[in-house]
């Protein structure tokens, strides 16, 4: 008895090897360098907050202002009465940046979809990265200080730093099909993390000059990376003349599409399974897909839903873990700063084994299932973590695992499935507008969650904190049951058939 052509298990990665050029690793470099820059500039902000609290705040407030700053100088620059109320604009800040961020999620990915990925990906570095340079360098050695220049400017950040994740996801889509999709985009998403360190790393080395020089290096580092974009960056294969995704795909007769369970019908014929978004065989110009359009393509909601959940806890770690092991522990800033490292470690493996394992099963839905659950374990184990560095990281990096990985799957490797699927396909273009109503949701939620942390945390307790984040990561499960429900069954149907075959 004949396999089924959808149930035939081939290497996930053998369509994958046999196509891949060095401009394959070029777009996977420059995509990876440029959203990691983008992310490095953010973490520049976190580890410098305790520098601008203190240029903020009054020399009565402060012991090193005459240290620092002649008097005169130090009180014309202060904003704020106290290093607490300081402390809580930057916070009002990082609300500002992801509400703005969410929003401009939503819009980059129709612009994404509408114009050239390169020309909006460079453009929202660069002109970031000048943004970055006016806010925490240009108004220092001007010495101009103004809250409500400082909230505009941070706004038009997160603005513009939304051009990035859909630009880069969708590059990254056109350019990698479903031949081991799940591998390449968990090992790529990687770049946050990577950012995370690089942002860390570049602003410790000049932080003993002034915090201003810190976000200049940032800054720099950034906008010359968006000018190597422009130059550099080719969004689709057809610009060096090789052939389509579908085309290369179909002669390789690779797997059945990831995304089929999710997405597509039962029927459809296995030899038309893939495409390419920014680009089809057709003489015309694909037409953009709407953005109600898109959320009404299955899966979308869910995920975008889920995602709010998951984020919120991902972003909560990476606003307040240094936090929480300094307060909660007693440990030094710049250890709990170099500890935290782990989790992004832990998130780095987990997307890429998670993903290499959903290849395998070519289902996407129960490995994000079972992660999440020994998520929530791992989230119980490390709030009762003992004043212990070693065995804190040890857990911290099981937790960032079972976290950090379903996190970067969705946001990648799902998101490219979503805006892949058979109702957008040949004819129009889908993955940047999926790709930004996936993470624009997700942001949003992670924006609203940061309150209930604090709020949380300062009337109940840390503990209560980690109860939240169980919640929320049971909510993401809740929200794609109906998915994994669906592709359990579709398994448990594809296993019976190759029993019968045999």
């Amino acid at each position: 008895m004949a396999v089924p052509g959808g149930l035939r298990r081939q290497p996930a990665n053998r369509g994958l090897v046999s196509h891949c050029t060095h401009h394959h690793i070029v777009v996977f470099l420059l995509t990876f360098f440029s959203y990691s820059l983008l992310h490095a500039s953010r973490k520049t902000f976190s580890n410098v907050k305790v520098s601008i609290s203190r240029q903020w705040t009054p020399s009565c407030q402060n012991s090193t202002a005459p240290e620092l700053r002649p008097y005169e100088l130090w009180n014309s620059s202060h904003l704020f009465p106290s290093a607490e109320e300081a402390t809580l604009f930057l916070g009002t800040l990082d609300t500002i940046f992801l509400f703005s961020y969410a929003v401009g999620l939503f819009v980059s990915g129709i612009v994404g979809d509408r114009l050239n990925l390169r020309w909006v990906l460079s453009f929202g570095m660069c002109s970031s990265a000048l943004v970055v340079f006016s806010f925490g360098t240009l108004t220092e050695w001007l010495h101009f200080y103004n809250k409500w220049f400082y909230c505009c400017l941070w706004v038009v950040n997160g603005l513009l730093q939304s051009t990035g994740w859909p630009c880069v996801v969708a590059v990254m889509g056109n350019w990698f099909g479903k031949a081991g999709r799940g591998f390449v985009f968990g090992l790529w998403s990687a770049c946050a993390s990577v950012g995370n360190i690089l942002g860390a790393f570049l602003a410790s080395c000049v932080l003993k000059y002034g915090y201003e020089y810190a976000f200049l290096v940032t800054a720099s580092v950034q906008f010359a990376g968006g000018v190597i974009v422009f130059f550099g960056l080719l969004t689709s294969p057809k610009e060096v003349g090789l052939p389509e995704l579908g085309a290369d795909e179909d002669e390789a007769s690779v797997e059945e599409d990831a995304n089929r369970p999710l997405m597509g019908n039962d029927d459809v014929d296995d030899d038309d399974q893939n495409y390419s978004i920014q680009a089809t065989d057709n003489d015309n110009q694909p037409k953009a897909i709407g953005f109600f359009q898109a959320c009404c393509l299955p899966g979308v909601i869910l995920y975008s839903l889920a995602y709010a959940c998951l984020k919120l806890v991902n972003y909560s770690f990476f606003f307040w873990l240094p936090f929480y092991l300094s307060s909660n522990f007693g440990w030094k800033e710049a250890e709990a700063d170099q500890l935290s490292i782990w989790y992004d470690v832990g998130g780095i493996i987990g997307g890429t084994i998670q993903g290499l394992i959903s290849d395998v099963l070519q289902k996407r839905a129960p490995v994000l299932a079972v992660s999440l659950l020994f998520a929530v374990g791992s989230l119980f184990g490390y709030s009762r973590s003992p004043n212990n560095k070693p065995i804190n990281a040890v857990i911290m990096a099981i937790t960032g695992f079972f976290i950090g990985g379903p996190s970067n799957m969705i946001s990648s490797a799902i998101s490219a499935d979503l805006g892949r699927q058979d109702l957008v396909k040949g004819s129009s273009e889908a993955l940047a507008t999926v790709t930004g109503i996936v993470d624009g949701t997700g942001s949003i939620g992670a924006a609203v969650g940061q309150y209930p942390v604090s709020l949380i945390q300062e009337n109940l307790g840390w503990m209560w904190v980690f109860y939240f984040f169980i919640l929320m990561t049971s909510s993401t499960i809740l929200f794609i049951s109906p998915l994994i429900v669906r592709e359990i069954r579709l398994l448990l149907h594809e296993r019976r058939l190759r029993m019968l075959a045999e």
